[in-house]
């Protein structure tokens, strides 16, 4: 191989290790968001008063409970996607939203 295709496919290689970083930063990124919408919503639920007000509330953070799952996943899947199958590290720096029960059970508690 000459030196120029050699040094092409050099670039490309290293073009396509740049976009594989760049989608799973990503991904990490959306399930930061996700992760942050639950916790906001997780936040109006406990705070409510209002019986009814707090079952609008209990489906909008079983929705962004859900969202941030699929985020998860997705994260996962791109992780795997690019070799990666130990996700210790996702569990630690990207803890699951707790299950409503847990969530409110944990409030009754205190």
């Amino acid at each position: 191989m000459s030196d120029g295709r050699a040094e092409s496919l050099r670039r490309i290689q290293r073009e396509i290790v740049g976009e594989k970083a760049a989608t799973l930063g990503r991904a990490g990124e959306r399930l930061e968001e996700a992760l942050a919408a639950a916790r906001i919503a997780a936040a109006r639920l406990l705070a409510a008063t209002d019986e009814a007000e707090r079952e609008r509330l209990a489906q909008e953070y079983a929705s962004a409970r859900a969202r941030a799952h699929d985020a998860r996943m997705m994260l996962v899947i791109q992780r795997e996607a690019l070799g990666l199958r130990r996700h210790a590290t996702v569990d630690q720096q990207f803890p699951e939203p707790p299950t409503i029960d847990r969530l409110l059970g944990s409030a009754r508690d205190r």
